[in-house]
């Protein structure tokens, strides 16, 4: 076992996006500060299997575990195995020449096959005592019957970054037994609370991040996941009280101090939370 100043030393020199933990004061120095979605806006986990797609370093998949899921599977494959820095540096260069890139580069040119991305992952599993287990896969174009199905599914932080959403919800509902968790970046536009839109992002206009494509307003968030198959459909974190109009809220837990778009005084950006029943 290490001892607290090995495992301090061990966990520096990774690099963290979440605040993992790992026990005997240790906690990792994660780039994110947060919030993060807490035992409040996850579904009743204890005895169920879990399927954490995207899940970077593994902070909900390890949540999951602490919080008595029977089974939990980690499963990513572009923060793992996609060189960061070189994709990033040339982000940069579009950037400054007013080009878009080539974002079919990313599993070409910037792969890296002993995907050191996974290696915060691996070594907090290590640190826990976890029996996590780690899948490689991009789920987007993995064959599902490779992957099976989960009583619950947790698509945190991933919808923004999929240029096919619908088409990508339509495979969260394959996996999905009983109930999905989608937490994504979501847009309120005032005065039109209750129309369903989509905003597009073609150049980087949003967090300077190339990989973020469509911001769903939580109209279109619920329509989208009623027409990739969820029965229903129920909101946890909805758009800034202070500007909601009339909806169909059934709870709101935990909100997130809402960022003002500099674009439009009527838009608001803010992180969304459903669960979506099969």
């Amino acid at each position: 076992m290490l001892s607290p100043e090995e495992l301090r030393a061990r966990a520096d020199s990774l690099a963290w996006y979440h605040q993992i933990d790992l026990g005997q004061g240790v906690t990792t120095r994660g780039q994110s500060k947060g919030p993060f979605l807490t035992a409040e806006h996850m579904p009743e986990l204890a005895g169920r299997s879990v399927l954490d797609i995207g899940a970077w370093d593994g902070y909900y998949s390890f949540l999951a575990e602490r919080l008595g899921a029977a089974r939990v599977m980690a499963l990513d494959h572009y923060v793992w195995g996609v060189d960061i820095a070189a994709r990033q540096r040339y982000w940069d260069e579009c950037a400054e020449q007013g080009v878009l890139p080539d974002h079919d580069r990313d599993l070409h040119d910037f792969w890296l096959s002993d995907l050191p991305g996974r290696r915060p992952f691996d070594f907090a599993r290590e640190a826990l005592g976890s029996a996590v287990e780690a899948t490689v896969a991009d789920f987007a174009t993995v064959d599902l019957s490779t992957i099976g199905t989960f009583d619950v599914t947790l698509y945190l932080g991933v919808l923004y970054h999929m240029k096919e959403p619908l088409r990508s919800l339509e495979r969260l509902h394959a996996v999905t037994g009983e109930v999905a968790v989608i937490e994504t970046q979501a847009v309120h536009v005032r005065d039109l609370e209750t129309v369903s839109l989509l905003q597009f992002f073609a150049g980087g206009e949003l967090g300077a991040d190339y990989g973020n494509w469509f911001i769903p307003t939580i109209e279109a968030l619920h329509q989208m996941a009623r027409a990739a198959g969820f029965t229903r459909v129920e909101t946890v974190v909805g758009p800034p009280e202070a500007n909601a109009g009339p909806s169909r809220l059934r709870r709101v837990l935990g909100r997130v101090p809402p960022v003002v778009s500099t674009n439009h005084p009527h838009t608001t950006y803010y992180r969304a939370v459903v669960h979506a029943f099969r």
